[in-house]
């Protein structure tokens, strides 16, 4: 085996966890029962011994092709043959009442449609990311799979012979025939049940297919680019914690920012500021639901700050805090990208922006969806209250960067979007507030960014103060209401970004790096991709520059349908997009489909609103 490019993976899960499906019919990747526990499939960290789940057919001669159930999050993955063509219908139940056997199952349909074709298929779990042996136990029904802190079950009605990883099967099926896979926990010493038939993966399937298209039903989005925001709503809807109500940024590892890179990092935890983003762009179509599940899993939060009165900027999806940094030495890495990491070192980083983007979210929450109560405003107050006291301080900004604290624009940017929209709230619901404190702090913010971020020489607000480095987080300027998308300082900023990287810009073939990471000044080693969350906010920065300008409505448009064609097969984004155009980073991943969302939204309303020719 190869290793796949990652752009050529789907996506399935059931709101605890999460699994990629390769185009080849493989599961290389599915940490169980939760995003962030051990992985038992990770062959896209370590193709020989991350372990795999895979289906393919025999015959070398396929034409593969993998598409979503429409409206859902199944995933079909089709072969063409010369004798015939399959089907392997792969999805995790969604929606199901408390006491359904069927909870946190993983089903795998094989089905030939026409003629016939030969399979193979061989299920060698790793636990624990391949540190813990287990025992094989094959059975009439299937197989199961024993390991100190985790047993899993293969159920199925195709004959299985062990091998020295796990079991392997080659089948034949002919037109209409099928064969089911059901991969589920089980007791240490239980049996893995009765094979499910094809009337009962029938059944399923037809229950998540209906869930996914009931919750889809509720967007509120009906303009030009409907089907990708639907994708991306589908996308983060399966990032969601059901049990808590938290929202990972991506369910992967350390998949590399740049081929073989040492930038690889673990995304499956909350990160205030990814999940405040993700919320917004809940909001902005219509799903309020999932934005007061993570406003309830925030309270919780609040209520455990740290012993400088600081909230973390990332936890555990059940809320635990230590999320220690460690590397996994013994696994290669996907295509050799060491380390591979998992935990996160940045949990214990300070980053002020994080207010901004909470207090934005609780605002429009509060706008939207339903009046905040006394006691969430208090941890408000007193939230805003220690940011007057604390704004000044340096912080590791947006990136995350390892090269030491600095005075980043960006997080000053979004201290100011706190303590406006903490203003806003006090006025628009009455509330107590030291109205006059925050005012003459929220002004300072405002008149040192505009004195210390802006670099006269350079033409351009910039990364940090005292620096004459871009940085193309400061798109989201006129997007928080800081600066109007036409002030000449932001269109200068505008300008300056959009030249290309050996120009001085961060704009290479409509695509936006986030700074100039060759410059050394993140303290990590490397370079890496085009940032596509970043491609999207300058779209959206044209976009609103482009009510009063046409050329720059067009340029936003030409640039976003230019976007859409970076998504995989499947419709689906990482985090990066390298210099051949592929996928990099961890995948999917939030913060992209999120400002895709917003960017199509607030689009789609400028042109709705731009004044017909002639």
């Amino acid at each position: 085996m190869a290793y796949l490019p990652i752009k050529d993976y789907g996506l399935i899960g059931n709101m605890r966890t999460a699994a990629l499906v390769g185009l080849n019919g493989s599961i290389d990747w599915l940490c169980f029962p939760h995003f962030d526990s051990p992985s038992v499939f990770a062959a896209i960290l370590d193709d020989e011994k991350g372990g795999r789940f895979e289906i393919t057919a025999v015959d070398t001669d396929i034409s593969p092709k993998q598409f979503y159930w429409p409206d859902t999050n199944v995933l079909v993955t089709r072969f063409h043959a010369p004798t015939g063509v399959a089907e392997i219908l792969d999805f995790m139940p969604a929606g199901l009442p408390p006491e359904s056997s069927w909870h946190n199952q993983l089903i795998r349909r094989v089905r030939v449609t026409q003629g016939s074709m030969e399979f193979r298929a061989h299920c060698h779990p790793a636990f624990n990311y391949a540190r813990t042996p287990h025992q094989t136990r094959v059975t009439k029904q299937g197989a199961g799979f024993h390991s100190p802190d985790l047993s899993l079950g293969l159920a199925t009605n195709i004959s299985l012979t062990p091998d020295e990883r796990g079991v392997r099967s080659v089948f034949a099926l002919r037109e209409g025939e099928s064969a089911v896979f059901v991969l589920r926990s089980i007791e240490a010493d239980g049996s893995c049940g009765s094979w499910p038939s094809s009337a009962e993966a029938d059944e399923m399937f037809e229950h998540t297919v209906k869930y996914w298209r009931h919750w889809l039903s509720r967007c509120t989005y009906t303009g030009r680019w409907r089907e990708m925001v639907h994708r991306s709503a589908l996308c983060l809807k399966l990032l969601t914690f059901e049990p808590t109500g938290a929202i990972v940024a991506a369910p992967t590892c350390s998949l590399p920012e740049s081929p073989g890179g040492v930038r690889n990092w673990d995304y499956r935890y909350t990160w205030i500021r990814d999940a405040a983003f993700t919320v917004y762009g809940f909001l902005k179509i219509g799903f309020t639901e999932e934005a007061d599940r993570f406003l309830t899993w925030l309270a919780a939060r609040a209520k455990e700050v740290e012993a400088d009165g600081s909230l973390q900027i990332v936890y555990g999806i059940d809320g635990r805090h230590d999320l220690t940094e460690q590397t996994l030495d013994h696994l290669d890495g996907y295509c050799g990208a060491k380390p591979v990491r998992i935990g996160n070192g940045a949990y214990n980083q300070l980053q002020l922006d994080i207010y901004g983007e909470l207090l934005d979210a609780v605002y429009l929450y509060n706008k939207h969806v339903m009046p905040i109560g006394h006691d969430t405003w208090m941890r408000i107050r007193h939230r805003l209250d220690w940011l007057c006291d604390h704004w000044q301080l340096p912080d590791e900004g947006i990136w995350e960067t390892r090269g030491g604290r600095r005075q980043f624009v960006y997080s000053k940017l979004m201290c100011w979007v706190a303590m406006d929209r903490g203003l806003r709230l006090a006025d628009k619901r009455s509330f107590p507030a030291d109205r006059a404190r925050w005012l003459r702090v929220r002004d300072q913010i405002y008149e040192e960014i505009m004195q210390r971020g802006w670099n006269a020489k350079r033409g351009a607000f910039v990364q940090h103060y005292d620096s004459d480095s871009l940085d193309a987080s400061n798109l989201i300027m006129p997007l928080v209401f800081f600066l109007s998308p036409n002030d000449p300082r932001m269109l200068d900023t505008l300008a300056a970004i959009a030249r290309s990287p050996k120009s001085g810009g961060l704009v290479s073939d409509g695509l936006v790096y986030r700074y100039d990471s060759e410059a050394g000044e993140d303290g990590l080693h490397g370079k890496e991709g085009t940032f596509n969350m970043c491609t999207f906010w300058l779209v959206e920065a044209l976009a609103r520059a482009g009510r009063v300008d046409r050329a720059k409505l067009e340029e936003a448009r030409f640039l976003f349908e230019r976007m859409l064609g970076y998504a995989n097969h499947v419709g689906l984004y990482a985090e990066e997009t390298g210099i051949g155009g592929e996928a990099l980073g961890n995948f999917p991943q939030a913060f992209t489909h999120l400002a895709l969302i917003s960017a199509a939204f607030n689009l789609n309303r400028t042109l709705d609103a731009r004044p017909k020719a002639g």
